[in-house]
């Protein structure tokens, strides 16, 4: 009976702060799963009103902006934005992902590297690396990436379980047990017992069960089909990694939204091309299709734009980017040929590709007669959209973001700063977030990202969510509700049997990791968890393993895991996705660990 009389104790004695926090927080939670506001406007709301009523200090609220966590995942985008910007990710999706034959084999390409590397690395500079480029992966073959990212946080979530360095909790739980115990804590290995079951676990229920829970979110091409049409024409660069290769083999036969209308080559025209047709450099190749993947066009190693204007242009390619322009009925250039409005020389700007009322246009860029309401994509200096935003000759300009033209020369310089900031962290040499800083910094020195391109690759309402998540388990922490929570969960359990008493850890401290920070979750059970194994008279050791599985594996909300707040706003998740699609597997997860902790660490 003592179990029962436990938790009437915790909820007489607990203080009126604790309850409030713990109604804001529940509040919130509820918001999150039953409307689509916004998580970073439900979660700055709640932390508001415990500011508002005195529970949280200014300097406590306020807190998870100066978190290093949250500081390393803002510097992390800026990282990511350096190698997206110089067509590393190109590179990086054909070598580590190759050419998926469906979305669950796509997802298994995902998440097996994933997991290998995270049993050994840092999985938050692992995940920053992948999700532009799954991004970019999943737009080429016409994937939802929403099916992509969630396997992708899970991957390098239950990767990290394999071994003692694959997570920073892992760190903790054991330096915390070696100050304890005063032995040498566990080997290397040893979580590969319990860790490596649990990877298979996780894959097979995301290829099993992902088809149904996982969202399907489209993208507007796939969803409109009455998108802007553009022509546009490149070269084949001779000597170049594509030149010789077959169509399909340089991946231009999967660009969603576009498609080879004809190959110009040596003055003859290829039409309806086969996907076999091998390159050769200098051959003028002819495509249609939506904006975005043109803009994904330029970005391809090997081709070029067809005109040789966009050479002459008196600003260096690094500094230019991708601009809209509408032809007003006033404009000078109307009338006339691309080739003869001398557009290169009156605005310094060149025109790539033209769209008219969603037709497709039959001929060469140079010899298309301009037309009021031809929608123009432009490379131009970043200068231009300002100079030109109020002038007659367009109805309007508008500057496409992120699209800068690749610095390819700089991708190698990209992964090799990506590769030595990986190695520094995994060495313990450096911390994740000097390391992050000091890539980030190389990122821009060595002119792999402008200033202007890493202020934007950073992501506001992430980090707001981090930010106020932070708050959130502060409170929890200083009013003494997670202590209570915790405590009412273990004793529950009662004093009588241990494995519901370790199943009563696992409970608590995934609770607990839901709300707070995992390492948060981890410290705080810890002494929890070695009273427990004291009261039972049995070894701490499998409470400890228990400890670190649970506060290690947290699938059920986003803001549970860094990671899982990373690909939140990419995968476009609703906060209930995660419950919907973590809760079952933290479950599964926490039923296979029972089973298999206690035969390799006996009570």
């Amino acid at each position: 009976m003592k179990g029962w009389f436990l938790p009437a104790f915790f909820y007489v004695y607990m203080n009126i702060d604790a309850w409030i926090t713990i109604a804001v927080i529940t509040t919130c939670f509820i918001s999150l799963i039953l409307t689509r506001w916004a998580a970073d406007i439900v979660l700055m709301g709640g932390l508001t009103l415990l500011l508002v009523y005195g529970i949280l200090t200014p300097e406590a609220a306020l807190s998870g902006l100066a978190n290093e966590g949250m500081v390393t995942v803002a510097v992390l985008f800026i990282v990511s934005a350096g190698l997206r910007e110089t067509g590393a990710i190109n590179w990086i999706t054909d070598t580590l992902l190759g050419r998926p034959s469906s979305v669950s084999n796509a997802q298994l390409r995902v998440m097996a590297p994933v997991a290998a590397l995270s049993a050994f690395l840092n999985n938050t500079p692992v995940v920053a690396m992948l999700i532009p480029a799954i991004n970019d992966w999943a737009r080429k073959y016409q994937l939802s990436v929403s099916k992509l990212l969630m396997p992708l946080s899970y991957a390098a979530i239950v990767g990290g379980t394999c071994t003692l360095i694959g997570t920073s909790t892992n760190l903790i739980v054991n330096g915390l047990l070696i100050k304890e115990s005063g032995g040498d804590g566990l080997s290397m290995f040893e979580l590969a017992w319990v860790g490596i079951p649990a990877v298979i676990l996780v894959f097979v229920y995301v290829l099993v069960v992902s088809k149904w829970l996982l969202p399907e979110r489209k993208s507007a091409i796939t969803q409109f089909s009455d998108v802007r049409q553009y022509t546009v024409e490149m070269l084949v660069e001779p000597r170049s990694s594509i030149d010789g290769k077959s169509i399909e083999a340089a991946g231009l036969r999967q660009l969603s939204g576009l498609y080879l209308v004809e190959i110009e080559r040596r003055g003859n025209i290829l039409p309806a091309v086969s996907p076999k047709e091998q390159l050769e450099g200098n051959d003028r190749l002819v495509f249609a299709g939506v904006i975005d993947s043109v803009v994904d066009l330029q970005k391809i190693r090997g081709l070029k734009p067809a005109s040789d204007q966009v050479f002459k242009i008196n600003t260096p390619r690094p500094d230019r980017s991708f601009i809209e322009a509408v032809v007003s009925d006033t404009s000078p250039v109307l009338s006339k040929t691309v080739k003869e409005s001398h557009f290169r020389s009156h605005y310094n700007a060149v025109i790539i590709a033209v769209s008219r009322n969603g037709e497709q246009l039959r001929m060469k860029i140079g010899d298309v007669i301009l037309q009021p309401g031809d929608t123009l994509l432009l490379e131009a200096p970043l200068a231009f959209v300002e100079q030109h935003r109020n002038s007659r000759d367009f109805f309007l300009v508008s500057e496409l973001e992120g699209s800068s033209p690749p610095r390819h020369n700089k991708a190698l310089l990209s992964l090799a700063i990506l590769l030595t900031m990986v190695v520094l962290v995994s060495t313990g040499m450096v911390s994740m977030l000097k390391a992050a800083f000091v890539a980030a910094g190389l990122m821009i020195i060595t002119r792999c990202l402008t200033g202007s391109n890493a202020r934007r690759a950073v992501d506001l309402q992430v980090l707001v969510v981090i930010a106020a998540s932070f708050g959130l388990g502060q409170a929890l922490y200083q009013t003494g509700a997670a202590d209570h929570l915790a405590g009412l969960i273990v004793a529950l359990a009662g004093d009588d049997e241990p494995l519901i008493a370790l199943a009563a850890v696992y409970c608590a401290t995934a609770l607990l990791t839901a709300m707070i920070t995992n390492n948060a979750a981890a410290v705080l059970m810890f002494p929890v968890v070695l009273s427990m194994a004291t009261t039972l008279g049995v070894s701490y050791t499998p409470f400890v393993i228990m400890l670190m599985l649970a506060a290690s594996t947290s699938f059920a909300t986003p803001i549970g895991y860094q990671t899982n707040l990373m690909v939140f706003g990419p995968g476009g998740y609703h906060f209930v996705d995660f419950i919907r699609m973590g809760l079952p597997l933290t479950v599964l997860v926490g039923c296979i660990s029972l089973i298999i902790v206690p035969i390799v660490w006996p009570f």
